[in-house]
């Protein structure tokens, strides 16, 4: 079958087994299905024309502190990059990704709900006040624009069986997209035994995630004001995410820090019908990194098409 696929001669490794995966068999960004009435054998007919196929054509990628990388052409779900992809680190507030994910799939966004304790929530807030009722919208922006740990804390808190459900649900999403390295504690990222991710499985659940129109709207906002439900409390929020409306095409996604997990980010930027994922954990100057990596990845790819 490979002999069929007209590459290009530069192509490296790393991508010719990203090919093979997304032809063969189940990997995290496709799963086979196989049906009982039907052949479980595909055949070179059967399979899809692959457009756009990313190619190295230049330097390598540039040296970054971070301790684990991962750069993917999200259309092809090839691996441009990656430093230690697998190894498990603090995700710190990129957890918030798949704490919005949990609270999208389980509330209606105008359900109103009574802040309890969140007010006293460690680490960054939106300055939720006690006894403040609040759309779970609003507190989406709070956690995807502001990263707000209350916002976070009062969604879970409110969820039908409470707080450790909330993060069940979590484990459990994290598992059904195939991130298997992935294990949650808690509901904003602070510092927790157990509460581990990697590069990888950030950049299928940030992939996942960017699928949710009302999910990428809210990460590519910078600034907006919420209010609660009757209006008498103000929140003016700001992304902490620096790149936005720097990096041209950058359109998220989440940010993150604490003393041990140090500078985490991940980022989406499109240009030209391309889209570019990249997740750095551990990082010492996570913005002028992945700022690096986006271009490397932009500057240093061409995208054929591979006829079948």
């Amino acid at each position: 079958m490979l002999k069929k696929l007209k590459l290009h001669q530069q192509m490296t490794g790393i991508s010719l087994a990203a090919l093979i995966m997304l032809l063969h068999g189940q990997n995290p960004y496709q799963t086979l299905q196989l049906h009982p009435q039907a052949s479980p054998i595909t055949t070179l007919d059967q399979l899809p024309q692959l457009a756009d196929y990313p190619v190295f054509t230049g330097k390598a990628a540039p040296y970054t502190t971070a301790h684990s990388v991962i750069v993917i052409d999200v259309d092809s779900a090839v691996i441009l990059y990656q430093k230690n992809p697998d190894t498990q680190l603090m995700p710190a507030s990129t957890t918030k990704i798949m704490t919005a994910l949990v609270a999208l799939e389980a509330y209606d966004l105008n359900q109103i709900v009574t802040i309890k304790e969140a007010d006293e929530s460690i680490g960054h807030s939106m300055h939720l006040v006690k006894g403040e009722t609040i759309s779970v919208e609003n507190l989406l922006y709070g956690i995807l624009v502001e990263s707000g740990n209350d916002a976070a804390l009062a969604l879970a808190q409110n969820y039908p069986g409470g707080y450790q459900q909330f993060v069940n649900r979590m484990n459990s999403t994290a598992q059904k997209l195939h991130a298997s390295n992935t294990n949650f504690r808690n509901v904003s990222g602070v510092e927790q035994y157990g509460h581990v991710t990697t590069v990888r499985d950030l950049s299928i659940i940030a992939r996942f995630a960017m699928q949710n129109p009302l999910f990428a709207k809210m990460v590519a906002t910078k600034f907006i004001t919420v209010n609660s439900s009757d209006g008498t409390i103000i929140h003016k929020l700001g992304n902490i995410n620096e790149l936005l409306g720097v990096v041209p095409g950058l359109i998220g996604i989440k940010t993150g820090w604490t003393e041990n997990a140090g500078e985490c980010l991940v980022t989406l930027t499109q240009r030209q019908g391309k889209s570019i994922l990249t997740v750095i954990l551990g990082s010492t100057d996570r913005f002028g990194e992945s700022t690096s990596l986006i271009e490397w990845a932009f500057a240093n790819h061409k995208w054929e098409t591979i006829e079948i």
